[in-house]
């Protein structure tokens, strides 16, 4: 297969990758087979992939072809090459967290996530790049290195689900998984031109998981389109008794058709989230992709909640997740963990228990106030991320508009005080900057209805496509 149709094949969505193989059109064997080569092609270049297993996955994909050529029953995901982030177990597989304290690490078990992949008839290919312990927006570890904005490899590809959106933007894989917190899954997806969905607390049960009860970070679905998101998420959603927060939906409730009529929706739109300070080309292309949504709903409206105190709350909190997560690795690694890692899990030592009860009091009202919002309109759209792509060797943006970052994570603040809501949230292409740089929008929806929110982010998809259509599959 040449190049030009490798590229082609890899680029295709992943919902129409599985009817392919369903009609006998295309075997596992040889989408398989196209990834791994897009993987030598590409990965050198940009470092997405940080673990690639080709034989293992090759077994895996014989193994669907077998299981389809007897007649058996095919999963959702049947044929398929997806990438784990590198956070989640994968048995026999290397997982790392992107720390030098586990660079040898091979478990004993799958993450549920994964486990729910392979189920689903998914051919594991490999592991995705991340920050260390997924501590910031920027990929980058001691281990492995940066991974590269396929659109310039020369800034960064965001984080800390980075290696996963670079590999879906390239197509080294049809489907990834990632993880968010304040921002991981949404902010390189605008990055590099893909779709990531943050879901509500539950949505994705976590196991194993040390911290059961926490509704900072959750576990969620990328794909090359809603739709493909969708499908991804219909897997590894559903209730599991080891998951307390886990939400008794079932899964396939997301296997169904996206379309839907929106004339009678409203919509609010925030440019800042109240004051935040957004790079003028950023706002710019988040404007003209609210222009073209207005056009297809009944209104849209300036409205957001008070997001007064929440970028505290959110340090308070996000700082004390982490001292219970690592506090114990730092008393025996220092010397081996990144220096912003350490201060954010020390900064919890800073805060009273005032602090915290003032926080939980804040993401309480920011969550009632949201929820009052929504009431009135059906979405809020806001800018994925308040700046632009930066140089990769740059750790985090430090100041924008002449405004200076504090720290590495206030320059997300876009994505952080949407994940104080509790509201699921997700992040689609809008468009490009003159420089050829992709820009996303960040949609956010009633409180555990995503299926409401895809349907919308599947309308605004189609309207945006003309704006997003570069594509870096072939060229790289």
């Amino acid at each position: 297969m040449s190049v030009k149709q490798n590229s082609e094949l890899v680029s295709r969505s992943a919902c129409e990758l599985t009817q392919e193989i369903r009609k006998g059109q295309l075997s596992s064997r040889e989408l398989v087979s196209a990834s791994l080569a897009q993987i030598e092609r590409v990965n050198p270049h940009l470092n997405a992939l940080v673990t690639v297993d080709a034989n293992r996955a090759l077994k895996m994909a014989d193994a669907a072809d077998r299981q389809q050529a007897q007649g058996e029953s095919l999963g959702p995901l049947h044929g398929l090459p997806v990438a784990h982030k590198d956070s989640f177990l994968t048995q026999g597989m290397r997982t790392t967290w992107g720390s030098e304290i586990y660079a040898d690490h091979i478990p004993a078990e799958n993450s549920l996530i994964v486990s729910r992949q392979i189920q689903a008839g998914a051919i594991s290919v490999g592991k995705s790049n991340m920050p260390e312990f997924g501590a910031g927006s920027q990929t980058f570890n001691k281990i492995f290195g940066c991974t590269r904005n396929p659109y310039n490899p020369a800034l960064t590809c965001g984080g800390s689900s980075g290696g996963a959106a670079v590999a879906l933007a390239t197509g080294m894989v049809s489907l990834a998984d990632g993880s968010d917190m304040g921002g991981s899954l949404r902010n390189p997806a605008s990055f590099c031109n893909v779709v990531g969905l943050r879901p509500s607390a539950g949505r994705v049960p976590l196991w194993p998981n040390s911290n059961s009860f926490g509704q900072l970070g959750v576990a969620g679905p990328m794909g090359r389109t809603v739709a493909d998101v969708a499908l991804l998420l219909s897997v590894i959603a559903g209730p599991d008794p080891r998951d307390p927060l886990s939400i008794p939906t079932p899964g396939s409730d997301f296997r169904v058709s996206l379309d839907a009529d929106f004339r009678q929706t409203r919509v609010a739109f925030s440019a800042d989230l109240g004051g935040l300070p957004v790079s003028p080309e950023v706002r710019k292309i988040t404007e003209e992709g609210v222009k073209r949504i207005a056009g297809m709903v009944q209104a849209v409206d300036y409205a957001e909640p008070s997001f007064s105190g929440a970028a505290r709350a959110f340090q308070v909190l996000r700082s004390l997740t982490f001292a219970g997560s690592f506090g114990a690795l730092l008393k025996q690694h220092r010397h081996q963990m990144k220096r912003s890692l350490v201060w954010n899990i020390e900064l919890s030592q800073d805060f009273s228990a005032e602090d915290v009860i003032e926080a939980e009091a804040v993401r309480a009202r920011l969550f009632q106030d949201t929820r009052v919002l929504l009431n009135q309109w059906d979405f809020l759209v806001t800018p994925v991320s308040q700046t632009l792509p930066f140089p990769v060797e740059q750790e985090f943006v430090e100041n924008i508009n002449g405004e200076p970052m504090s720290n590495y994570i206030e320059w997300m603040n876009s994505c952080s005080l949407i994940t104080l809501t509790g509201h699921p949230a997700i992040s689609i292409p809008c468009g490009f900057t003159a420089d050829g740089l992709p820009v996303g929008i960040q949609i956010v929806g009633r409180y555990r209805d995503e299926l409401a929110l895809l349907k919308f982010a599947h309308a605004c998809e189609a309207l945006n496509k003309p704006w997003c259509s570069p594509s870096v599959i072939s060229v790289i």
